[in-house]
């Protein structure tokens, strides 16, 4: 309620001025209708029962809010004021514009750093990225087979981008798969015996083979003691390394390089530049034939010895070996989990888990995936494949008792715990990461790679790929409510 307000007052046209409205402003209270000229003081009621002077000089503070709005309101800028305005606008969207910067380079700077950490734990053999506990198992009806090979399939591999899968097998064919949509993109095909010299390609059992961390060269060895090397992208055939005095059982290739380690039931291991196609050296130590081979970005690599019972590390540049010790039978399958970790399989049952500082396992689990055989003629199925998640906690074992099995490595490695197991009919000899981790592929024969010991005929020769689905990721809420 206002201290003043005003009344409309008639003004007679004719005295009205030239342009002025005849229609005035006039406080109630300047004047009477009398004429006396003398103001008259009228108390008027509020709703509070509080008594106002209607000829109060002075506005309440809500009216002059209102007008000082109303002013501010009509003002009229100048272009000066206007220039002056929108400066300080622009300067303070900048500053803005620079804070956010500053926070995303912040940002990106730790992940840099976490990068740049990890890269060092990886070069010491120390990154563990503990994966395991968010994999859940697939469903049958999830995994896809491809079938192409009309024998066991005994290898392969998935190139780095994971793009393409390259399998072989005893028939002495080589497929190259697409990853997604699991067509064949190019077959070479095998020869038959006696044919070497016009057949370009293998003619005996493939054994194993190995793709260059680049994807440039795809090498494959078999039981005739031959090294092919392939164009990856074409499948076209480039090179053919002989020296091995027996069959090719072991191949990598030395990561960011075109390095090239074979090993072979000969008890050797052979070095070999690619790019210059070229033999380098030849190294000694085993005491039987040599099952398995891997290798990382370091100069050296490890091998599994068969019947010695033994696995050991190579030091190349050094030309120098380390042994170790654990398994009671032939450890016939080897891969490296990072510099400084690794698996192994053996055919007494046993799934190891090693440390190049250590001579013996870090963990050993026997009858990894149980027994066979009647009451009293019992024995462990052979574990005939392994594979290993890089740099992570995640790693894989395969034998002939209808499933793969996946374990979990504890902390420091110090422990293989079984998560779950995927069904999968037939000799799985061979298992294979993606390099996402998204999935793994298996290698299925009625046979194993190495011989014929049992045939298992509900078997069928093919390629399994295993989705490995993440547990979902709770969000925000759903964490505030397990609180």
């Amino acid at each position: 309620m206002s201290s003043s307000f005003f009344i409309k007052a008639k003004v007679n046209p004719k005295f009205a001025k030239k342009g002025k409205p005849a229609t005035v402003l006039k406080r109630k209270g300047d004047g009477d209708p009398g004429g006396k000229g003398k103001p008259r003081a009228k108390k008027l009621i509020s709703k509070h029962n509080e008594e106002i002077s209607s000829d109060s000089e002075t506005e309440s503070p809500i009216v002059a809010r209102k007008r000082q709005t109303i002013e501010r309101d009509d003002y009229d800028e100048t272009p000066q004021e206007k220039k002056l305005r929108l400066a300080k606008l622009y300067l303070n969207q900048l500053k803005e514009e620079e804070d956010d910067k500053a926070e995303d380079d912040a940002f990106e700077t730790d992940l840099v750093a976490g990068r740049l950490q990890e890269e060092v734990l990886e070069q010491k053999g120390k990154l563990q990225r503990l994966i395991a506990k968010d994999i859940m198992a697939p469903d049958a009806s999830e995994i896809r087979v491809l079938r192409g090979h009309k024998l066991p399939i005994t290898c392969l591999v998935i190139s780095s981008d994971d793009k393409y899968i390259f399998s072989a097998a005893k028939d002495c064919s080589i497929i190259k798969w697409d990853f997604e949509s699991g067509k064949k993109l190019h077959t070479i095909h095998g020869g038959r015996k006696g044919t070497e010299d016009r057949h370009v390609g293998h003619t005996a059992h493939i054994l194993c083979m190995a793709i260059s961390s680049d994807g440039k060269y795809l090498a494959t060895g078999d039981v005739n003691k031959l090294i092919m090397i392939w164009e990856a992208k074409t499948c076209k055939h480039l090179y053919k390394f002989t020296g091995h005095k027996g069959p090719v059982s072991g191949l990598s290739f030395r990561r960011g390089t075109h390095d090239l380690y074979s090993a072979s039931h000969d008890r050797s291991i052979k070095v070999w530049n690619v790019d210059e196609n070229a033999y380098v050296e030849t190294l000694f130590g085993h005491q039987d034939a040599i099952t398995g081979l891997d290798c990382l970005s370091r100069e050296c690599c490890v091998t599994s010895g068969g019947r010695d019972r033994s696995v050991r590390v190579w030091k190349i540049p050094e030309e120098s070996q380390l042994v170790f010790h654990g398994h009671e039978g032939s450890i016939d399958c080897i891969q490296l989990i990072n510099e400084e970790h690794m698996v192994s399989g053996a055919d007494d049952g046993s799934v190891g888990l090693w440390s190049v500082n250590k001579k013996r396992p870090l963990s050993t689990v026997k009858q990894a995936h149980g027994r066979h055989g009647e009451a009293g003629l019992q024995q462990a199925h052979w574990v005939s494949s392994v594979a290993a998640l890089q740099n992570s906690d995640t790693v894989a074992s395969g034998s002939h008792n209808s499933e793969v099995k996946l374990w979990k490595c504890g902390q420091n490695y110090r422990k293989l715990e079984p998560l779950f197991s995927v069904p999968v009919c037939g000799f799985v000899n061979s298992l294979k990461f993606s390099s996402s981790g998204q999935f793994l592929v298996a290698g299925v024969g009625q046979e194993h790679r190495l011989g014929r010991w049992w045939r298992l005929k509900e078997a069928k020769n093919g390629i399994y790929i295993i989705p490995l689905k993440r547990k979902p990721t709770p969000s925000p809420e759903e964490v505030k409510i397990a609180e």
